[in-house]
């Protein structure tokens, strides 16, 4: 029997006859309002990302999270430059816009449905802190999100890594920093180098953002 060999140019041939599977995209969302970005959030990106060997992160600055009191923000185009300013460095990291160009009360629901729609090719992991897993049962269609996007929980101290959704745990390094604190901190001329990202804290300083605790313009 002669033995069959196929040429180099018959491998070119059947490659642009037979169709190439596209491979599914592996998506991280980190929500929030980001009112300011700090080292914090980079990091929590930066480990989801290395550790489930996600093709990017995307930071999505929130319009007005319905889950949360309210609170005074600065204005979202404010923060959406802040982002913008933290992760410019990244390659993995991007912003998602959807949220604050829409306006209004940001439904994780309604955002990802729009995402899942617009992007089919791609499966999303949503990246919550381990205080907002408590919170899930509450969150707007719950049952309906969970068969649009993989909820990733990071660990925080003091709350337990047991929820009745399925959930992926990722160990991330503890950082007793937030948002919030630094607010106050930036509001009373205190040292914050090394806490919010060199750009961001430059852009802060052009803007005179968090100079005046009632300014939110």
């Amino acid at each position: 029997m002669n033995k069959q060999t196929v040429s180099f140019h018959q491998v070119d041939a059947l490659t642009e006859v037979l169709p190439v599977k596209n491979k599914r995209k592996k998506v991280g969302i980190l929500g929030g309002t980001f009112n300011p970005p700090h080292i914090g959030h980079l990091i929590i990106a930066d480990q989801v990302c290395q550790q489930l060997g996600l093709d990017k992160i995307y930071f999505m600055p929130s319009a007005n999270p319905p889950h949360q009191d309210e609170k005074k923000a600065i204005a979202a185009s404010h923060r959406v430059k802040m982002v913008e300013a933290a992760i410019q460095d990244n390659p993995l990291f991007d912003i998602e816009k959807s949220e604050v160009e829409r306006g209004g009360k940001s439904y994780t629901y309604d955002t990802l449905l729009q995402l899942v729609k617009e992007h089919p090719e791609t499966d999303y992991y949503f990246i919550i802190g381990g205080d907002m897993v408590a919170y899930l049962p509450r969150w707007y269609r719950i049952e309906e999100l969970l068969h649009l996007v993989q909820f990733v929980g990071v660990n925080r101290p003091g709350y337990g890594l047991e929820s009745p959704y399925p959930i992926i745990w990722v160990d991330v390094p503890s950082l007793d920093i937030s948002s919030t604190l630094l607010r106050t901190k930036l509001e009373t001329n205190c040292p914050v180098r090394y806490l919010i990202p060199d750009k961001t804290l430059q852009y802060i300083s052009e803007k005179g953002l968090y100079q005046h605790a009632d300014k939110t313009e």
